[in-house]
């Protein structure tokens, strides 16, 4: 048997095996290089497709939709059976995407329902106006978003796909206390893969530093994007990375005790480049603006060969040096957005040619880089134990549901206390757990003047919450005033986390 060997269980070892061999491959089942890919696939000795199929807003027709992630699927997996396809179901819905669907009567059997004729009810599944999310948020406390999210999971494990990345799962599960929810639908996915998928068994991943219930994590493992420092003293648009968080541990769906489950990261898409920021904002401003005023994947195609080629390698090593449970997940394929006038619509990590015009000729060195492999640099790695945070294995006692190790208050009111502003992952502005779920920071404001602030739980911009928006959000906006009276006023500021409640007291 091979080290990727498994079949309806996948030990720690095996898990690693696929996730030390994986890249972010957005939409490669609608690739029209897929020939190329392929073999980019099998020269590197990649295992595993992140993000390989999925929708964020429909381009077309839910059947072919499917049929295409079939028959794309079918060729990877015989020119390599051992390779893992993800597939993705995310925190966005749109109606004309939804409602067109008719149920079928296998979504209601699943879920103990008569069968009904009649199509997905989108009002039905989403928060809703006036709820403090995006308009297309799921509500996966409602049966038929529930409905919704099993009908695509069980779609693309006939499809053949054997992974699952559940996007911002704090966001859409805001309503879902003790995560019960999201839990049926995952352990539903489960136990129909089980019985049909390829090697009967699917892992699951979200953006999220831990999902523990009751000592069990839903997830196989955890994912986030990278975090990064702009260096102002290069010539360029230079950036170093910057650890957050660790990987919670708990019971693994394989029933086994992690200190810390396996972490992958990736280079993030949400939108490209900003052209206005690139436009209108200073050097030194701009280079706070997300990723030098664009997303984590625009900037990184932004780079010149050589640049690219070298910090793919430096991701590469900082991940095995600054996460002992960690790896990352090298971009193969992935959206760009507007990235500029005449610019690739995507990234492909394809050397240039006939078969992809379009490559961006990354392939040699990412075939180094697995031929190297991380345990080199894990010899050299820091311990895992420096990542440990405050409230620690610490659970919600009626719903079991663990409390995070970090929580940040953030905004600009930062630099006034000894910190970068609006810096989600700050040490320096690090809530204290101080029990019942409740976390605790005092400052002084030595100025009087209107700043701003938010609370990132672990200490990342994936789940946030402020007084004036109390359900989590995603990204640096939402944050709320804070008003400051009087020069050297004390500050003290208490989250709850099971509420989202925020308490703001001041004394001068």
């Amino acid at each position: 048997m091979t080290k990727g060997y498994f079949d309806g269980s996948m030990p720690r070892e095996v898990l690693e095996y696929y996730l030390s061999r994986a890249v972010s491959a957005q939409w490669i089942t609608m690739s029209d290089t897929l020939d190329d890919d392929i073999r980019v696939i099998l020269k590197t000795g990649i295992k595993f497709l992140g993000r390989a199929a999925g929708i964020w807003k429909a381009d077309l027709p839910d059947e072919e939709h499917f049929r295409r992630v079939k028959a794309a699927a079918d060729k990877i997996h015989a020119a390599d059976p051992e390779v893992i396809l993800q597939a993705c179901i995310f925190e966005a819905m749109y109606r004309e995407d939804v409602e067109y669907i008719k149920i079928p009567d296998w979504v209601f059997t699943a879920f103990g329902k008569e069968p009904e004729d009649r199509r997905f009810d989108y009002d039905a599944c989403v928060f809703g106006p006036g709820s403090g999310t995006w308009d297309m948020m799921p509500d996966i406390s409602q049966p038929e978003t529930q409905m919704w999210f099993y009908y695509r999971g069980k779609n693309y494990i006939d499809c053949g796909c054997e992974a699952f990345h559940m996007g911002q799962i704090h966001l859409y599960t805001a309503r879902d206390r003790g995560y019960k929810a999201i839990g049926r639908v995952i352990e539903m996915l489960r136990e129909y893969a089980s019985l049909h998928a390829r090697r009967h068994k699917v892992i699951f991943d979200a953006h999220s530093h831990s999902l523990v219930v009751n000592g069990k994590s839903l997830l196989d493992y955890n994912a986030m994007p990278l975090t990064r420092f702009p260096l102002l003293d290069r010539p360029g648009e230079k950036l170093v990375l910057v650890r957050e968080g660790k990987s919670g541990g708990g019971i693994s769906p394989e029933g086994v005790y992690e200190k810390a489950l396996p972490f992958l990261y990736e280079y993030d898409n949400w939108g490209g480049r900003d052209h206005w920021a690139r436009e209108n904002l200073s050097y030194e401003k701009l280079a706070w603006e997300q990723w030098w005023g664009g997303d984590q994947i625009s900037w990184f195609a932004c780079q010149d060969e050589i640049s690219r080629n070298s910090f793919l390698d430096y991701t590469f090593k900082w991940t095995a040096v600054n996460n002992a449970d960690g790896f990352f997940a090298f971009p193969l394929m992935r959206g760009l957005g507007a990235s500029g006038d005449g610019a690739e619509s995507h990234y492909k990590l394809n050397n240039r040619s006939e078969a992809c015009p379009g490559g961006f000729s990354q392939e040699d060195e990412l075939k180094r880089i697995f031929e190297t492999g991380y345990e080199k640099y894990r010899a050299f790695a820091n311990p895992a134990d420096l990542l440990d945070y405050g409230g620690k294995d610490v659970e919600n006692p009626e719903t079991g549901v663990r409390y995070p190790e970090k929580v940040v208050l953030y905004g600009t009111f930062q630099p006034f206390v000894g910190a970068v502003s609006c810096d989600s992952n700050s040490e320096i502005t690090r809530m204290y757990y101080v029990g019942g779920g409740r976390y605790s920071l005092s400052f002084v404001m030595p100025y009087a003047g209107e700043y701003d602030f938010a609370v990132s739980t672990w200490g990342t911009l994936s789940a946030c919450v402020s007084p004036t928006h109390p359900m989590p959000f995603s990204g640096t906006g939402y944050r709320s005033p804070l008003i400051i009276k009087e020069d050297n006023t004390v500050v003290k500021i208490t989250f709850n986390f099971d509420t989202n409640e925020i308490d703001v007291r001041m004394i001068s």
